[in-house]
C-alpha cells in the first residue's frame, strides 16, 4: 500500500504545482495587461475620446458588441500566443473606453484624488480577496450561479439606464456591481487555486474584468458622494 500512497502524494503535489503555475502566469499577465489599459486611457483622455456620446444606447450596444467579439476571439485562441495578443488588444480597447469616465472625474476639482482613491480601493479589494482565496484554498464555486444571475441583472439594469439616464439607478447599479465583481474576484481566484481553471489566458481575462468593473463602479460612487465641483 505504501507505493500507492506515494503515487497519490506525488500526483497531488504535481497538481498543486500546476495550479500554482497557472496562478503565477495569471498574475503576470494581469500585471502586463494594465500597461495597454493605462496607455488606452491616457490616449483617450488626451484625445477627449467619446464613443457615440450623443446616443448612450447605441454607444452601450456597440461597446458590448466589440467587447464580446474580443472575448470570443480570446477564447478561441486561448491555447496560443494569439490569445495573449488579443487579450492585450482588448485591454487597450477597455482603457480607451475607460477614458470617458476619467474625463468626467477630472472635471472635478479633486478628480485626480478620486481616481487615486478608486485605484487604491480596487487594489485593496483585489489583494485582500485574492489572498483569502489563495491562503484558505476554500472552494467558492458555490457562488457561481448566484454571481452570474447578479451580473446579468446588473448588465440589464445598465442597459436600461443607458436609455433612461436615472442618476439614482446609476448609483444603485454601481454599488451592487462593486459587491458582485468583488465576489467574482474571490470566485475566479478560487477556481484557479483549486484547479477549476487551468488556462492562464482565460483566467486573466476573467480577473481583469472583475478588477476593471470594481474600479469603474468605485469611481462612480466616489464622484457621486465626494466629487467637488470647481
Amino acid at each position: 500500500m505504501q507505493p500507492q500512497f506515494q503515487i497519490t502524494g506525488q500526483a497531488t503535489q504535481e497538481m498543486s504545482l500546476q495550479h500554482n503555475k497557472v496562478l503565477r502566469s495569471t498574475y503576470m499577465l494581469l500585471a502586463l495587461s494594465m500597461v495597454p489599459t493605462v496607455m488606452g486611457a491616457l490616449l483617450g483622455v488626451q484625445m477627449k475620446f467619446s464613443f457615440f456620446a450623443g446616443s448612450p444606447m447605441i454607444s452601450f450596444l456597440v461597446f458590448l458588441g466589440i467587447a464580446f467579439g474580443f472575448m470570443w476571439g480570446i477564447e478561441r485562441t486561448k491555447n496560443s500566443g494569439m490569445g495573449v495578443v488579443l487579450l492585450l488588444g482588448f485591454t487597450f480597447f477597455m482603457g480607451l473606453m475607460l477614458s470617458r469616465i476619467l474625463q468626467v472625474a477630472l472635471g472635478f476639482a479633486n478628480g485626480s484624488s478620486l481616481i487615486a482613491m478608486a485605484a487604491g480601493g480596487t487594489g485593496a479589494i483585489f489583494f485582500t480577496l485574492a489572498g483569502v482565496a489563495t491562503v484558505t484554498k476554500k472552494d467558492f464555486s458555490f457562488l457561481g450561479n448566484f454571481l452570474f444571475v447578479g451580473m446579468v441583472v446588473v448588465l440589464l439594469a445598465a442597459l436600461a439606464n443607458a436609455f433612461f439616464q436615472i442618476p439614482v439607478l446609476s448609483l444603485v447599479i454601481s454599488a451592487v456591481a462593486v459587491l458582485i465583481f468583488s465576489a467574482y474576484i474571490l470566485y475566479d481566484i478560487s477556481r484557479i487555486v483549486n484547479g477549476g481553471e487551468d488556462n492562464y489566458i482565460t483566467a486573466t481575462l476573467a480577473v481583469y474584468l472583475d478588477v476593471y468593473n470594481v474600479f469603474v463602479s468605485l469611481l462612480n460612487l466616489l464622484m457621486a458622494f465626494s466629487g467637488e465641483r470647481d
